[in-house]
């Protein structure tokens, strides 16, 4: 291998922060090699898309230097060549689209490179078809599902074949499939030879991962291997991170039961325990708010989107729903599968084709039904929160809603609650502006948004995408708050631990269809059902579905004994 990257002594702070006390990167000084796998970690906020657009030079530093294969990203000279050793798959892919069609979009990079026309075709063919879109090459760019605009925004890269790809968050809005298949294409780009940078807030994807650097406030404050960064020997939390999904359980049950063996390092060891110990393992208390009064109910829902046009496209076949005043309900199913449309039939963003929606008293039907008394009741927070801001400061931002209706605080004090909830520190978030907000922080601004008119009903579309470790813990005890205040919830994600901490109840979507709803333990543990939509169930779930299969096991064979004596 030989010294690839060479970042030396950067320090940066974008035009809009140049009086914060602290700089957005302070003094990175990092060396890559050809070849290597690195996960990049850190919390909201820590640097971590900034130093990407530094390496892919989208960025230049205020102070020290970033050479790529010896070329300073600060000589305007070499910024086309860096650029082609450099390539870039963006936290949101569709910022990174710029033509109507997927044909012309993986050819626009090699245009502006200078590619021959009969080369850049066999090129584009070659790229597409290993991404499985050749066959919808021509389609507008617009209509694409999110796992085939996440693969799109890769076949650009992979066009102009750099030499190292950087991913910014690229997994987090895709479904287990989807994430399966990046991370699949990043290995094998990796033994290729090609050097890739992941950013991930997912300390299971980490793991893939031959080393790990962490950021903490725009500063190097790990740089190592990912096992032991998971050792034990750091605070973690420090930094705003947790521990890959089943070693995180193993060391609650640690901490939480004084006899739990401290050698366990596996699931399947630790169900072997609780059946030696003839206990069950802890399953989550889960407090069902099912109530007479029904909040939703959704009959026979169907839409079409652009129908009567060669771009039609069927997205919801038949769709049926019951959910009781003040419960949580989770919406789970591959991407395409319809959660999203559903859900924006809900707060009347899409009104039904055909079928009926109620909400609480409102007839969604209703052509005359007034959205501004509808968006107080329903409140949606989406699944890209940069399409729902309309104002150029946060404080404003999160204000656009009450400012539009009757409160009865002082809109102030009502915008700071709404902050502080999501945890965006008041002083320091309200007059910084929208598109100065790192991925997690504008998810965090967008619930804020939403939780300024507190809604009777709550909506929410991947709200946990994006968020670091400790920012997720922190909403998710937002939302158990507000089940608790009898808020009515339904959650659309690809988080089946999201799905498990939050929802008594379970719809599947399949194509459009609702295809099953029931208990959210029943649900999650059919695993044939999981299986077809590639979902991997929670650990709780996983643990407890193996103590079970243990003690089947151990029954079967007792009986087999007692036949053959």
């Amino acid at each position: 291998m030989s010294n690839f990257i060479e970042i030396a002594g950067i320090t940066f702070n974008y035009p809009d922060l140049i009086h914060e006390e602290r700089k957005t990167l302070d003094q990175i000084r990092l060396t890559i090699e050809m070849g290597e796998y690195i996960a990049i970690l850190g919390a909201n906020g820590s640097g971590k898309s900034t130093l990407a657009k530094m390496i892919n030079a989208l960025l230049l530093p205020d102070e020290g230097s970033v050479f790529i294969s010896g070329l300073d990203t600060r000589q305007p000279e070499n910024l086309a060549a860096v650029r082609r050793k450099i390539g870039m798959v963006f936290q949101s892919p569709e910022e990174q689209i710029f033509s109507s069609t997927i044909e012309e979009d993986v050819a626009f990079g090699l245009e502006n490179f200078g590619w021959e026309y009969e080369k850049m075709h066999a090129r584009v063919q070659e790229i597409l078809t290993k991404m499985d879109l050749w066959e919808v090459r021509l389609r507008p760019s617009y209509l694409l599902s999110g796992g085939q605009t996440q693969r799109l925004a890769l076949a650009g890269v992979l066009a102009i074949q750099p030499e190292c790809i950087i991913f910014d968050e690229a997994t987090s809005m895709l479904d287990p499939m989807g994430r399966r298949v990046v991370l699949q294409q990043m290995r094998q780009l990796n033994e290729q030879g090609k050097t890739i940078l992941h950013i991930t807030h997912s300390m299971d994807e980490a793991l893939e991962a031959g080393r790990v650097v962490v950021l903490q406030k725009g500063s190097v404050v790990f740089d190592g291997n990912p096992r032991d960064l998971f050792s034990g020997e750091y605070e973690l939390e420090a930094w705003n991170l947790t521990y890959p999904a089943d070693r995180k359980l193993l060391r609650e049950l640690k901490n939480a039961l004084p006899n739990f063996p401290r050698e366990t390092q596996s699931l399947d060891e630790a169900a072997e325990w609780f059946v030696s110990q003839n206990i069950l393992p802890p399953l989550p208390d889960r407090k069902s708010r099912k109530s007479d009064e029904t909040e939703i109910a959704v009959q026979q829902l169907r839409h079409v989107y652009l129908e009567g046009t060669p771009y039609q496209s069927r997205a919801l076949l038949d769709v049926n729903l019951n959910i009781s005043a003040g419960n949580s309900h989770g919406l789970i199913g591959v991407t395409g599968s319809g959660k999203s449309t559903l859900l924006q039939h809900l707060n009347g963003l899409l009104r039904p084709q055909e079928g009926s929606v109620v909400v609480g008293t409102y007839d969604l039907a209703d052509r005359k039904l007034s959205r501004q008394e509808l968006v107080q009741y329903v409140g949606l927070v989406m699944q890209n929160p940069e399409v729902q801001f309309f104002e150029e400061y946060v404080g404003d931002e999160i204000a656009y809603g009450p400012r539009t209706v009757e409160i009865k605080e002082p809109l102030a004090e009502r915008v700071k609650w709404a902050m502080e909830r999501v945890g965006l520190d008041f002083s320091a978030f309200k007059d910084r502006k929208v598109n100065t907000l790192s991925g997690g922080e504008k998810r965090k601004a967008a619930l804020a948004s939403i939780f300024a008119l507190k809604p009777h009903v709550l909506l929410l579309d991947e709200p946990t995408a994006g968020l670091d470790p400790v920012a997720h813990g922190q909403i998710i005890q937002v939302f158990k708050q507000m089940q608790e205040q009898g808020t009515t919830m339904v959650v659309s994600s690809h988080n089946m631990q999201d799905i498990y901490t939050l929802c008594s109840e379970v719809t599947v979507l399949d194509r459009g269809r609702s295809i099953e709803t029931g208990n959210t333990d029943d649900v999650l543990s059919n695993q044939a059902r999981l299986d077809g939509m590639q979902l991997v169930p929670p650990s709780r779930l996983k643990l407890f579905q193996l103590y079970q299969q243990k003690i089947a096991n151990a029954t079967i064979h007792t009986e087999g004994e007692e036949a053959y004596e």
